[in-house]
């Protein structure tokens, strides 16, 4: 008798526009493996009798998104010292009966970053990330982790930056909307993790007279592939980092998990998912 081939997800609410699909049905292609990857819509009430289906055998695991990162957190056996951390998870995978679980966006964030500008380093950097939700939290982990000297956050909503500055302690530091022109003067790496800007989103008003010109800034939405936010970081002489590297990235492990073979996140995979967000990409 076959056996039956590994199945896993994305879970999210909405989900129709999750790109990750066509990321790990292009590895398991490249790799000639058997297997699947797909959309599966879940409602917030739903997210136990989901994990219920996964600990009983109908997926090997899955991807996490919004708006399920942190509630996912309930359902998991056991979470990793990173989740453990952060309160947030982006990938699962099941080993017998149990449910593991870690979140990759951090580490996927800044594997991008790292390819996109090899020269950066993150050891004794001052950083702004803008936000402070559940993809905020990983990074700012992340960037501790790699020994970043300061960490400035600035939320649109100031209660959430602040708790998430004494969640994490030294090193990170809440700023509101009065102080982040003095703030953004110190910074080497400015990464925005809000979706302000976006569709109906009210634009993120930087002072970029502020922001030193050799800082990188860096955004981790992906559609459009150049945010507007990334597109007036540009015209203001700074360099830049779009998003798309980073969903590839955080994909690695997840894919490991299931399919048993790491992948890697190449030129033409790149390509590949650009040309589904912007049919007029070129390389």
């Amino acid at each position: 008798m076959n056996a039956i081939s590994p199945r896993a997800c994305v879970i999210g609410w909405p989900i129709t526009h999750s790109r990750s699909p066509l990321i790990h049905k292009y590895w398991l292609n490249h790799h000639g493996l058997a297997g699947s990857y797909e959309r599966v819509p879940v409602e917030p009430e739903n997210l136990n009798k989901f994990f219920d289906l996964v600990r009983a055998g109908s997926f090997v695991g899955c991807n996490v998104t919004l708006p399920h990162k942190q509630a996912a957190t309930a359902y998991i056996d056991h979470a990793d010292e990173r989740v453990r951390r952060i309160g947030a998870l982006n990938t699962v995978w099941r080993e017998g009966d149990f449910l593991h679980a870690t979140s990759t966006d951090g580490p996927g964030y800044a594997s991008n970053l790292l390819a996109e500008h090899p020269d950066f380093r993150f050891d004794g950097t001052k950083i702004c990330v803008l936000g402070a939700g559940g993809s905020a939290r990983s990074i700012v982990d992340e960037l501790l982790r790699r020994s970043a000297s300061r960490i400035i956050v600035h939320n649109r909503t100031q209660s959430r930056a602040t708790e998430l500055a004494l969640h994490f302690g030294k090193g990170v530091l809440a700023c509101d909307r009065t102080e982040l022109p003095a703030r953004l003067q110190e910074v080497d790496l400015v990464i925005n993790t809000t979706s302000a800007g976006i569709g109906n989103s009210d634009k993120i008003e930087i002072p970029w007279h502020s922001v030193p010109s050799d800082a990188i800034i860096s955004d981790i939405s992906y559609v459009p592939l150049v945010t507007p936010f990334l597109k007036e970081a540009a015209q203001n002489g700074h360099r830049i980092s779009t998003g798309l590297g980073m969903l590839l990235h955080q994909a690695v492990l997840g894919f490991e998990k299931w399919f048993g073979v790491r992948p890697e996140v190449t030129p033409e995979l790149y390509a590949l998912v650009a040309r589904d967000i912007d049919p007029d990409f070129q390389p």
